[in-house]
């Protein structure tokens, strides 16, 4: 083969490669919009989330039929909780191993890890709305959460006596985990007593902990992903999340 028929021939070859790499992003980028479009619609999600198909090529991943990495975004997700609902302000997921049907209707997961966050605020949400009786006549609630270091979380207690609130707030450093669907805030460490304006009142263990300790239910998550474990961050609570056999549309 001569020379310029080599030239030739590369030349058709790159052009051909550069076609096939465009058909390629083409078609991912369409099937990114049509599983984003499948998913909101089936999680009644408010805005439409972000999904990043990755590997090249894309093309030979569909002929068969399944996708080696999907990675899922959502943001500001309203999760159940109970009778009520908590605000996930940001959700990722990725996908391993996901089939899709023929005609792309329905696509799942052979497993699925991630991360979403909840933030401080919206986890105060979960404490008693009503003051808590404590002895003497005083009662006590949960007013502010926020980092304590060290992966625990700072309670910020009101205590009131008489309609007189302290001075100051109690703080306690409260440990974070997750037990099934709930995020569960436990104070460390009690107060024996406190001194509410001149008057030592004794603290309860029993008492106490029904106004520093709560649980946050985080239920239906997309997907049907559940909690794994939560941990205290400077601005909110950071959870990891796994599941398998997980349908990313349906």
């Amino acid at each position: 083969m001569s020379k310029r028929a080599i030239r030739i021939l590369l030349i058709v070859v790159v052009i051909l490669g550069g076609l096939f790499v465009a058909a390629d992003r083409l078609a991912v980028n369409f099937a990114e919009g049509e599983a984003a479009d499948r998913m909101r619609t089936s999680e009644g999600l408010s805005e439409t989330p972000d999904v990043s198909i990755k590997g090249f090529p894309f093309l030979t991943q569909v002929m068969g039929g399944e996708l080696d990495d999907v990675e899922v975004g959502i943001k500001n997700y309203d999760a159940k909780s109970g009778s009520d609902s908590i605000r996930i302000a940001d959700l990722t997921a990725h996908m391993k191993g996901v089939e899709f049907s023929g005609d792309y209707s329905s696509a799942t997961a052979a497993t699925a890890t991630g991360t979403a966050h909840v933030s401080y605020d919206e986890l105060l949400k979960a404490s008693r709305s009503e003051p808590v009786e404590l002895p003497l006549g005083a009662t006590g609630k949960v007013v502010g959460l926020s980092d304590g270091g060290n992966g625990k979380i700072k309670v910020e207690v009101e205590v009131s006596k008489g309609g007189a609130k302290l001075p100051k707030p109690v703080h306690v450093l409260s440990s974070v985990r997750v037990e099934g669907d709930n995020i569960r805030v436990h104070a460390d460490r009690i107060p024996k007593n406190l001194n509410v304006l001149g008057v030592s009142i004794p603290l309860p263990e029993g008492t106490a902990r029904n106004v520093t300790d709560f649980d946050q239910k985080v239920e239906d998550l997309p997907a049907g992903i559940k909690l794994e474990k939560v941990e205290a961050a400077p601005d909110g609570v950071d959870m990891t999340v796994s599941g398998s056999n997980v349908r990313l549309a349906s």
